[in-house]
């Protein structure tokens, strides 16, 4: 069966050739991209995901002319769904590019963007059975400037921490800013618990704006349990009743190891329902 994806509002196959070798995104990482998850036709949280993508476009300037909007886009994402019959949950992956050009070449030539999707397994909506285990990525720092939040092309450092993690046998890794603090995972905002309190670091430490993040504080405010946002350290983490991660895709995902310690996930599996 042929697997298609959406180019600017064309079904081209996926294997299709699409970029050329002067495209910003390519050699610049110019460009941004929101992962989503669509369930019974509905994309999951879809007001926070294109605000996050249409502020991200206005701080890097990008213009996407006559599909600049959010219903547009909404009604790609699942025809591009439709396309490719998939009739269970899927994960989206739509990117924004500005186009083609060298470095100081700032026009709208060729900008656009992909939808990518695939069948997204049921397990993936369920909390995990199996402790995540954490370590730390020491190699590289975020900065904490007003990119630091964006969901970005430029990844190349959470894509070293992701593999890293792999060559310690880790399932992620816990980023560090500048100032030597964590910020989140390489796929992933953090929480943790102390003492019944939630916590996660503020945005301005550099994590990525996650969108189930800003969901899931939220919601707990509304129920009268503020999230506390402050800094993180390993001090932070390895003294915490508990741990647990959140994305778009999968919701909250438990932490059963860190540090050489163990955690449980009771607070973390009574939380999970606000997130699917």
């Amino acid at each position: 069966m042929k697997q298609w994806l959406n180019l600017s509002g064309k079904f081209i196959e996926e294997r299709t050739p699409i970029i050329v070798a002067d495209n910003r995104a390519l050699k610049y990482g110019d460009g941004l991209f929101e992962t989503m998850r669509v369930v019974l036709g509905k994309i999951r949280l879809k007001d926070l995901h294109f605000k996050r993508l249409f502020d991200g476009m206005e701080t890097l300037k990008i213009s996407l002319n006559g599909t600049a909007d959010p219903k547009i886009l909404e009604q790609q994402v699942l025809k591009t769904v439709l396309k490719n019959n998939i009739n269970g949950p899927a994960r989206v992956r739509l990117m924004v590019f500005r186009g083609n050009g060298g470095l100081q070449d700032f026009s709208t030539r060729g900008a656009g963007y992909i939808i990518q999707v695939w069948p997204l397994s049921s397990s993936k909506l369920m909390l995990n059975n199996e402790g995540l285990s954490l370590g730390i990525y020491e190699a590289g720092r975020k900065a904490c400037d007003q990119f630091a939040n964006l969901k970005s092309n430029n990844y190349l450092l959470y894509a070293m921490g992701a593999l890293y993690a792999r060559e310690q046998g880790w399932h992620d890794c816990l980023m560090l800013n500048t100032h030597d603090r964590i910020t989140d995972t390489t796929i992933a905002n953090l929480f943790w618990v102390k003492d019944g309190k939630v916590h996660t670091p503020p945005l301005s430490e550099g994590c990525v704006a996650g969108v189930m993040r800003a969901h899931l504080i939220s919601r707990l405010a509304e129920e009268g349990r503020p999230v506390l946002e402050q800094p993180a350290t390993a001090a932070d983490l390895t003294d915490a009743d508990e741990i647990f991660l959140t994305n778009a895709i999968q919701g909250l995902r438990w932490v059963g190891s860190f540090n050489g310690k163990t955690f449980g996930n009771q607070l973390c599996s009574q939380l999970f329902n606000a997130t699917i």
